[in-house]
């Protein structure tokens, strides 16, 4: 097995050595929009459509309420505005290594171990051909963090699991915990059989889950958010809605019914697919061919107002091919770490191109600075 310190230099994008300046207003905004979100997840009606278009797994409904969930948002002179949540968000560990002394590590671990009514001994985290993951050093240093802690941490693919005596294995090691790194949000693959199994089984701890998913992560979920109209039916108080109606651009369910209305106004809107992760398949619709824009109406999409990132302008050191420095401008996106309500982490990624990626000189992760 390759090192940590290996497997980080051939990720040269990862950090970035810029700093993102955060105005504590933001900071506050982004909170409230957190505990809005809490209040409205929390409505009957607002989880009978969720539930209405996601898979039958998301309709078990698991005491513990998931790790990791990621609220991004871009900053513009309005404020903070919410792109999307995640509910598996990667980098947690690795952006908190930007911060003095690494005093969320604690706070992560008492995370995990809240997520079990039993102690927590034996874990595993998981996901599909982990070490070809490209957030591969992150599980690494998870692994480690919970040995420092007393608690024993396998990295494997969900095939390695077995259920057998009412609980899950990993070789002849019971697991009390999954932390789950897949992007199968429903379980659905062969290879997830034995973990699909001894979730619904109530055999072991899945953090986070295919119902945390359905709740939060669903894209077609800020269509709801976003209906100020429909909010009101459902008894949401003025000031949960007004939040709301601040922070999270109006989005629509992409129909195939007029085709040219959307086409005509593309330019104004940010195509996602409802289930998608990481910005895979994602378009600015000012960037899309026709092509592209039919395969859109054929599958399942929703449709943003499009909110530009800020921008960051940054001096890169020369790179030995020019006698200068390097003057490059980056997208930023801010990202709060959240678990049940509460934010743990404001990070930013630093990027060029459409959508956030680790691959820019002077991008990746950055320091914040609140001020």
């Amino acid at each position: 097995m390759e090192s940590l310190d290996v497997l980080l230099a051939d990720r040269p994008h990862l950090f970035s050595p810029a700093t993102v300046k955060v105005s504590r207003g933001d900071t506050l905004r982004m909170a409230e929009l957190i505990a809005a979100v809490e209040r409205v997840a929390a409505l009957p009606e607002y989880q009978a459509r969720v539930l209405a278009w996601a898979p039958e797994i998301a309709r078990h409904a698991p005491a513990n309420r998931g790790v990791f969930f990621g609220y991004d948002f871009h900053l513009t002179p309005e404020g903070p505005k919410l792109i999307e949540i995640n509910t598996n968000a990667g980098g947690g560990l690795l952006a908190a290594v930007q911060v003095p002394g690494n005093a969320l590590e604690a706070e992560y671990v008492a995370m995990f171990r809240s997520e079990c009514a039993s102690k927590l001994r034996a874990m595993a985290i998981v996901d599909e051909a982990p070490a070809s993951q490209f957030l591969y050093p992150e599980f690494l240093m998870f692994q480690a963090l919970f040995a420092r802690h007393g608690i024993a941490a396998a990295i494997c693919a969900p095939d390695e699991l077995a259920c057998r005596d009412g609980r899950l294995w990993h070789g002849e090691t019971r697991l009390d915990l999954v932390y789950n790194r897949l992007t199968d949000f429903a379980l659905a693959a062969p290879a997830n059989a034995a973990l699909r199994q001894a979730y619904l089984d109530n055999a072991v701890v899945l953090t986070p889950h295919p119902r945390g998913h359905a709740l939060y992560a669903d894209k077609r979920n800020l269509t709801l958010l976003s209906d100020d109209a429909l909010l009101a039916s459902w008894g949401v108080d003025a000031a949960t809605r007004a939040v709301l109606a601040a922070v999270v651009p109006r989005t629509e369910l992409v129909t195939s019914s007029d085709a040219e209305g959307w086409w005509s106004r593309r330019k104004e809107l940010f195509f996602k697919p409802a289930t998608g992760y990481g910005s895979k398949a994602a378009y600015r619709g000012d960037k899309m061919t026709r092509r592209v824009f039919d395969e859109v109406l054929a599958a399942d999409y929703v449709a943003q107002a499009l909110v530009p990132p800020s921008t960051l302008e940054l001096e890169l050191p020369d790179d030995g091919d020019a006698g200068d420095d390097r003057h490059v401008e980056l997208k930023v996106d801010v990202r709060c770490y959240a678990h049940a309500g509460r934010v743990q982490l404001i990070a930013a990624r630093l990027w060029q191109g459409q959508t956030t990626n680790f691959r820019t000189p002077g991008g990746g992760f950055a320091k914040v600075r609140i001020e």
